[in-house]
């Protein structure tokens, strides 16, 4: 029995979400071409149903973390366009100030947990978020995203042991878009189920198809509402696809078109239009206000982002100890 059941109102702010996740990534692929966005840039597009309904499916309280392909988490946990535009562009005014650019984005206030440029990095991370929920004697989860790449590392089956150990609140979700980088999964490993890794630590673990916001908000409300009731972790092997290359700077040539094409007809803001069509739920009025009102923020997040200041040169001193006075070398 799903606790947060899916109603007009979930499905009217999963394409209204969705929406704002693929428009602000096609704005940083235009702005990186004009090269205003520098250093690496890892796009979203495709993948919008996997943080959408992982979003209906929890509460703002609980926490996010994630690898290095980290906008779309950020806008579903409410980090304002603004602050992630200009994180961008390496301003002062971007949710780390300047200092992480596009792979780590961050906001405690909101309950994102960063974006990890190390490959698996963020792990075991998770896991130690959920156990301080744990350890205070809250009921908030953590949600644990990682790359199909990201499950070969040791790290995992480490974190995996210890949380169905302690029997910690987090859900792992793999984010399996079919390619680490450029290689295929089923060019790095045997067993191209991933999920069945969770099997041997007897965690309870699942395929889900990721280019549908419902499957994943089902998958992933069973999940919660298991780790809230102190049964432990979950792992779930969310089935999506991405558009675009690896990164920006990758021409995707290890794919077919006719692959790609596939999977576009399969596009989570499409398939979530027509639901919404088919139930009535909207007209064309409710969608032209939308992409207007998408269209705008976008728009208005570029105009933040170049008319912000870069960070002074003292903030390299900064933000890197919690002690403010700690004696760290200064020149």
């Amino acid at each position: 029995m799903s606790s947060t059941p899916i109603t007009k109102e979930t499905y009217l702010e999963w394409y209204r979400s969705m929406l704002l996740m693929r428009k602000f990534e096609e704005k940083a692929g235009q702005l990186y071409g004009q090269q205003k966005i520098r250093g690496f840039c890892h796009l979203y597009i495709g993948q919008e149903a996997v943080v959408a309904g992982t979003i209906s499916a929890t509460r703002q309280e609980d926490t996010v973390i994630t690898s290095y392909r980290d906008h779309a988490h950020a806008l579903a946990k409410g980090v304002s366009a603004d602050a992630c535009m200009a994180e961008l562009y390496g301003k002062s005014t971007g949710c780390s100030k300047g200092k992480g650019g596009s792979m780590h984005f961050f906001s405690k206030e909101h309950g994102m947990m960063g974006g990890h440029g190390i490959v698996g990095g963020q792990i075991p991370l998770g896991a130690g978020l959920a156990f301080a929920e744990k350890y205070l004697g809250k009921d908030n989860v953590n949600v644990c995203f990682m790359g199909d790449g990201a499950v070969r590392q040791g790290a995992l089956n480490e974190t995996f042991n210890m949380a169905m150990l302690w029997k910690l609140p987090v859900i792992f979700v793999c984010e399996n878009n079919g390619y680490a980088m450029g290689t295929s999964v089923k060019r790095t490993t045997n067993m191209e189920d991933i999920y069945k890794i969770g099997l041997g630590f007897d965690m309870p673990s699942m395929p889900v198809d990721g280019m549908d916001p419902v499957a994943v908000h089902n998958a992933m409300d069973e999940a919660v509402q298991r780790a809230r009731a102190g049964e432990g972790p979950t792992f779930l092997e969310i089935r999506t696809y991405r558009y675009k290359g690896h990164s920006m700077s990758d021409p995707a040539k290890y794919r077919t078109k006719e692959e790609l094409e596939e999977y576009k007809g399969k596009d989570p803001l499409l398939t979530t239009k027509h639901a919404i069509v088919e139930n009535a739920y909207a007209d064309d009025a409710w969608f032209a206000q939308v992409d207007a009102e998408i269209k705008k923020i976008v728009e208005d997040s570029v105009k933040f982002a170049e008319e912000s200041p870069y960070p002074t040169v003292d903030e390299l001193y900064k933000d890197i100890y919690v002690q403010e006075d700690y004696p760290f070398v200064m020149d």
